[in-house]
């Protein structure tokens, strides 16, 4: 018996299918130890909007998500678009963004607002450009023609206009816009939203084995 056992031991289907079996065990082994959770995207950008003259405040609890736990949890952000980017605390010239590929478009439209090269939808009107009226928008420093499909980057610093508005009154603006969105990338969120990744559970790093 014991020589029939050396025997299987020896032979080369056995050596190749322990070597298999042993091979996907390291690799097993590899990955429940070195798994690492998705790190979390939080990052802010600052705005500014001008109708007529003058700038808009966006008073009023509709455009501030102040839930910690709603604000920062992107689960199901598509039945809570806010969950994805919102403001916080009263602060109406920065807006959070907890997700990929956010818009300016998304953010303006979980709030009630839109924008066109055309049009400037608010809370209560719509205003048409015309051939004294534009919409202008001017993306850190340089016009763009549209923000509806352009991702918020990281410290963007957008200011949108709609008015007869010359371009040195433009430029004044545009200084108006504030540059607080590194400072708010290195401090803590107003909603107790952590930035960076969590340490994987026991259940994590399982279920990421397969």
């Amino acid at each position: 018996m014991r020589r029939r056992l050396v025997k299987i031991a020896r032979s080369p289907w056995f050596i190749a299918g322990t070597s298999f079996v042993v091979g996907v065990l390291l690799i097993l082994v590899i990955r429940f130890a070195s798994y690492q959770t998705e790190e979390a995207v939080h990052y802010h950008a600052n705005f500014a909007v001008y109708v007529n003259g003058q700038r808009e405040q966006f008073v009023g609890p509709r455009y501030y998500e102040e839930s910690a736990a709603s604000s920062c949890d992107t689960e199901g952000h598509d039945e809570d678009p806010a969950g994805r980017m919102h403001m916080h605390g009263n602060v109406n010239d920065t807006v959070h963004v907890h997700d990929h590929l956010v818009t300016w478009g998304h953010f303006f439209q979980s709030i009630g607002w839109a924008f066109d090269k055309d049009y400037a939808k608010t809370a209560s009107q719509v205003l048409l450009a015309d051939g004294q009226n534009k919409v202008t928008f001017i993306l850190n420093g340089q016009p763009v023609e549209d923000i509806s499909n352009l991702i918020i980057e990281s410290e963007d610093r957008l200011l949108i206009n709609y008015g007869n508005t010359s371009q040195d009154q433009l430029d004044e603006y545009y200084k108006s816009v504030a540059s607080t969105a590194g400072k708010y990338n290195t401090s803590s969120d107003p909603a107790s939203c952590g930035a960076g990744q969590t340490n994987p559970t026991f259940s994590d790093r399982l279920k990421n084995l397969f």
